[in-house]
């Protein structure tokens, strides 16, 4: 019998991606002022929405780094923002701990099926 295991792989890829999406943020706000330098962009929960609604095997699914030339860059050709970074960084550490959280429910779903304490 296998509880949860398909969704715990799944959010142990989720809390994969948001590590490096930390990565990247940090990267970027670390940048602010190197001259010419465009900002990265971290891709991967919409990525896995869209194979699921076009039935694709989410799975199958790898995070997306690209460099963003759609912002405006400032004067030095940089087109870092600390407010969105900042922003961004902050929604990152919520989904996270929201990853985590329901990564610890489904192992205590488990934990209770092996000791037979289940509801």
């Amino acid at each position: 019998m296998r509880i949860g295991t398909e969704q715990n792989g799944m959010l142990m890829r989720l809390l994969d991606a948001s590590v490096e999406r930390d990565r990247v943020i940090t990267s970027n706000i670390a940048n602010i002022n190197t001259p010419g330098y465009k900002r990265r962009q971290f891709k991967f929960e919409e990525l896995v929405q869209r194979a699921m609604a076009s039935g694709e095997d989410p799975k199958q699914v790898e995070p997306e780094i690209t460099v963003d030339l759609q912002s405006e860059a400032r004067i030095d050709g940089n087109n870092v923002v600390l407010e969105e970074e900042v922003s961004m960084q902050r929604e990152n550490r919520l989904l996270y701990e929201t990853y985590v959280t329901m990564l610890q429910g489904q192992l205590n779903l488990v934990d209770s099926a092996i000791r037979g304490t289940g509801n």
